[in-house]
């Protein structure tokens, strides 16, 4: 297949990109390359891409220099995982998130639609549950309800998605991402604050006084569940999707299925560090939840998605490549 994968400078991109070039797939990738954190670590990862692939450094928000940009390439479906991340920067930085995940998302809807593609799989987010309480989160769930400015976008995106998916008959799939953690991961992360900060001697900051829950899914998982979803567009025979939806675009979590205790996820960190934390345990911060699980029913029974991959065996993965990596940057790789 010939694929458009957008951020595919990103954590979740470059992996998902990679896996798609092993495979013998053709990708176009696009970026913007911009300095939310280090550049690079972005361009180091685009130096592991190699195959059938282009790069493009554009940013989807502006559609004339996307169209300039990607105007003589082909492809026949869309894997957009590019957006401004992070809940916490979303309170400091609004119009960034307003710029990137709903101008830009509109942007690749409407190439999709002029593209005629076959399918347009996208980022959603496990945040688009806001302050639900009912624990494991299903895709069934009401989620008009955010508590952060990141959560509103990614709420919006499925609705825009959902309009498209009715009005143009244009195949798509969002997928709720829940914490997803591994090599090559984004440094606004806990798991690379943790880690730096663990190495370095340094306290970490504990919030909502440990009283937190995450399911952390593994990056292998992750790229698995995206590329079964990319290979099995929604039907569009008027049966009802994953969501609620008669047109054909279907919403899933996309999870471990497992939620682990923020001690629990420090403990197996510690483990694999060699030294103790020192454990600063700070109140919740504005915009953030306490407990995330993801009910993966529809997509365990739709696409065979099973995760194998515990905290156990995911982070002292990630630790090492730390260790071999990520420490030969500069110390601050997050403006923080």
């Amino acid at each position: 297949m010939k694929i458009l994968v957008t951020g595919v400078a990103g954590f979740i991109g470059m992996h998902v990109a990679q896996a798609l070039l092993a495979r013998g797939d053709r990708v176009v990738g696009i970026d913007n390359l911009n300095d939310y954190y280090a550049v690079d670590l972005k361009r180091a990862r685009l130096a592991r891409l190699a195959g059938d692939f282009a790069f493009h450094q554009v940013d989807f928000a502006d559609h004339a220099a996307l169209d300039s940009a990607i105007g003589g390439e082909d492809f026949d479906r869309i894997v957009h995982l590019g957006a401004q991340a992070g809940v916490r920067y979303s309170i400091d930085n609004p119009r960034a998130y307003v710029q990137s995940n709903l101008v830009g998302h509109v942007n690749i809807l409407e190439l999709a639609r002029a593209r005629r593609v076959a399918h347009l799989v996208y980022a959603s987010s496990s945040s688009v549950y806001g302050g639900n309480e009912t624990l494991p989160f299903r895709v069934e769930d009401r989620t008009d309800h955010p508590v952060s400015l990141y959560a509103a976008t990614k709420k919006a995106d499925e609705l825009m998605s959902e309009t498209y998916a009715h009005l143009y008959r244009l195949p798509q799939t969002g997928l709720r991402f829940f914490t997803v953690y591994g090599p090559w991961g984004r440094p606004d992360m806990a798991l690379w604050l943790f880690t730096q900060a663990i190495l370095e001697g340094r306290p970490i900051r504990v919030f909502n006084h440990g009283r937190m829950q995450r399911d952390f899914t593994y990056i292998d998982d992750i790229v698995v569940g995206v590329i079964a979803a990319l290979d099995h567009p929604p039907a569009d025979d008027g049966t009802a999707k994953p969501g609620g939806s008669v047109a054909p675009h279907r919403i899933y979590n996309i999870g471990n299925h497992r939620s682990e205790e923020l001690g629990r996820m420090i403990d197996v960190l510690e483990a694999a560090c060699g030294r103790e934390a020192i454990r600063d345990y700070q109140p919740m911060q504005d915009g953030d939840v306490p407990a995330t699980y993801a009910d993966i029913s529809a997509i365990q029974r739709d696409l065979g998605f099973a995760p194998t991959t515990t905290i156990d065996a995911g982070i002292p993965k990630f630790v090492d490549w730390y260790r071999g990596y990520a420490r030969s940057l500069a110390l601050n790789l997050f403006r923080v």
